[in-house]
């Protein structure tokens, strides 16, 4: 909710050339809220404009004494931030818990998660390197070199406030480039603190910035013309809005969308392990994050098993407040999130779905406040229905049935969507098949997320990415550099050939 009037709890600052600074916009701002109890932790300007000039003028500043900082003296900020990251890992979770709703072991877990990439942008000295060729003609030696772009950004989304924005951040600024920061107005205390822990490392002023803000910082980032690269994390609309807008300025863009996550289950499968991890998967972080699995096809016999003891498992889940040490799933960000999701699961019953497990109406004692919606199972959704292609985006899954692994391919290759597809079999030839066939960038066999580890990029296909290199690993190097080709005469003889 906005409001004019002064805000009653602390004002979210900003972080520009090395500075904290308190937001110049302040007649719109956005109560910063935690969604287990309703209680307003803080405020956020909704403007940011005049802030990221700022930031864009510090990061063009300080960029031409970075980019010839040696590598190796670079990633010495890395090392340096590792090491803080993991001494404050309880309280940059308690933060993430109480802003975002997801349970403390889950906020540990996507900080680990950050962590591991702040690790592999430390090989930047060995990731960053070209390649080289003596006498492609005579006395003529030719080299690949790669070279930082300058001021870069991202804008990162709520569902994930640490381990998103460090994707980015780490190989952004190991590579050389100048960053800024964006996050999601509904979580920055988290960047925030990181931020904190970001200038003790000593790290030079206006390498990194942090600034935030709404629509009117977004479009700032996207328009200004000294911002040579954007990553961007959310939903597939907002995606293709920020696409186009800054690909009209000539910016290198890699914009990760929207999801909806396909689990193939066999006959063959083991059904304990499958229940298990596809629970953990649909329901984990209450549903809210781009690798869940929404959408289980349940082939043959299957459809009987795994439908019993998955609404079994996702009936016996404990919701609640994530700073509680029992509980396993917490609330939706917001309460307009919960609104939207309790509508989905009735148009889902209004077109054919049997709702074998509902999670509305959720009452969780002492936090009644609170944006909960409990573990919802749809059963029999039919593969015409408008919820097999909609992210829904919370703690939702469809069980969708098959007669066979043709028909389940056939349907997930009707998906808009191509973020992640996952298959539980025993039997390595219809893994393989699947592996093979999946219209997904990220696949998983016997897993219910897809993941990839920081040193393999983030993948998305189809409506889920828009680019061409992806975050993470060697792809973030690419993305981070501009290749340079040097082509280099030194002898006194001078032949050609054709």
């Amino acid at each position: 909710m906005t409001i004019a009037a002064p805000p009653q709890t602390p004002t979210v600052r900003n972080y520009i050339n090395g500075q904290w600074q308190a937001p110049s916009n302040s007649t719109e701002h956005l109560d910063v809220v935690n969604p287990a109890t309703g209680e307003p932790l803080a405020c956020v300007s909704l403007g940011g404009d005049q802030e990221i000039a700022a930031a864009v003028d510090a990061g063009t500043a300080a960029f031409p004494a970075w980019r010839r900082t040696p590598p190796e003296d670079r990633i010495q900020y890395l090392f340096k931030l590792k090491q803080l990251l993991e001494e404050h890992i309880d309280e940059l979770a308690r933060t993430i818990t109480l802003e975002n709703g997801k349970t403390l072991t889950e906020a540990r877990g996507e900080l680990r998660r950050a962590i591991e990439n702040v690790e592999v942008a430390c090989g930047i000295p060995i990731l960053m390197q070209g390649y080289n060729l003596e006498d492609v003609a005579r006395g003529i030696d030719e080299m690949m070199i790669r070279q930082p772009l300058g001021v870069v950004a991202a804008i990162t989304p709520f569902n994930f406030p640490a381990m998103i924005p460090f994707w980015f951040l780490p190989y952004a600024i190991a590579c050389g480039n100048t960053f800024i920061l964006k996050p999601s107005e509904r979580v920055p205390l988290t960047m925030q603190r990181a931020f904190e822990l970001i200038e003790s490392t000593g790290i030079p002023h206006g390498v990194v910035n942090l600034v935030n803000g709404g629509k009117a910082a977004v479009n700032a980032l996207l328009d200004h013309p000294a911002v040579r690269a954007i990553s961007f994390v959310g939903s597939t609309p907002v995606a293709k809005y920020i696409y186009a807008r800054a690909a009209q300025s000539g910016k290198r863009m890699q914009c990760q969308g929207g999801a909806k996550n396909h689990v193939v289950v066999l006959p063959d499968a083991d059904m304990q392990q499958a229940t298990q991890i596809i629970g953990e998967s649909a329901f984990g972080c209450a549903g809210q994050r781009c690798l869940a699995v929404s959408v289980a096809v349940t082939v043959g016999e299957a459809q009987k098993t795994f439908r019993d003891t998955i609404a079994e498992a996702a009936s016996s889940m404990r919701v609640g407040s994530g700073l509680e040490p029992d509980v396993q799933m917490g609330p939706l960000i917001t309460g307009e999130s919960k609104a939207r999701v309790e509508s989905l699961i009735a148009q889902g019953a209004s077109e054919g779905a049997k709702i074998l497990l509902d999670g509305r109406n959720a009452r969780i004692p002492k936090h009644e406040a609170g944006n909960f919606v409990k573990p919802t199972i749809l059963d029999r959704v039919p593969q015409e229905s408008k919820l097999t292609h909609t992210e829904i985006f919370g703690p939702v899954l469809s069980l969708v049935p098959a007669d066979n692994l043709d028909d389940a391919l056939d349907f997930l290759a009707r998906s808009p969507y191509g973020n992640q597809a996952s298959i539980f079999t025993t039997s390595g030839a219809a893994a393989r098949r699947f592996r093979y066939e999946a219209p997904a960038g990220n696949v998983g066999i016997n897993i219910g997320v897809a993941a990839p580890m920081a040193y393999f990029p983030f993948s998305g296909w189809k409506d889920s990415f828009f680019g061409t290199v992806h975050g993470q690993g060697r792809d973030a190097i690419e993305f981070y550099t501009d290749k340079k080709v040097v082509i280099e005469r030194w002898a006194r003889e001078h032949s050609r050939k054709f």
